[in-house]
């Protein structure tokens, strides 16, 4: 078992910063692929961002490319997801989630992820 807890989010005005965090514990492995994914009210998840294990491949959404920043801190068992120029439409329950493999499908496919954290709320006021 994994155990995902994301943590960073709030409230913040249109155009400010955050740095979103899922530390991992329990059956923890570097080797894991890990993303971000959102979901806003009314609306279905969506794929955010994405980083192997090595972070040598990282995915982002189109919507967020060049705002948002994914790393991960392997000695940490954590990842992070840096947020720029936030927008309104940004405002969404923020998940993290970890892709435990051996064959990694494609990174934006919720599918492929076998463990999820509860969500962070990140709310962006106009």
């Amino acid at each position: 078992q994994v155990q995902l807890i994301e943590s960073g989010g709030g409230l913040v005005q249109a155009g400010g910063s955050l740095r979103l965090s899922c530390a991992a514990s329990g059956r923890t492995s570097s080797n894991y692929r890990m993303g971000w994914f959102r979901q806003a009210p009314g609306k279905e998840r969506e794929f955010v961002a994405a980083i192997s294990w090595s972070s040598g491949n990282i995915y982002y959404a189109v919507f967020v490319k060049g705002r948002f920043t994914i790393s991960r801190d392997n000695a940490k068992n954590t990842v992070y997801l840096q947020m720029n120029s936030l927008k309104p439409e940004d405002t969404a329950v923020y998940y993290c989630a970890a892709d435990t493999g051996p064959v990694y499908g494609p990174a934006h496919l919720g599918d492929e992820y076998d463990y999820w954290g509860q969500g962070t709320q990140v709310t962006v006021s106009s």
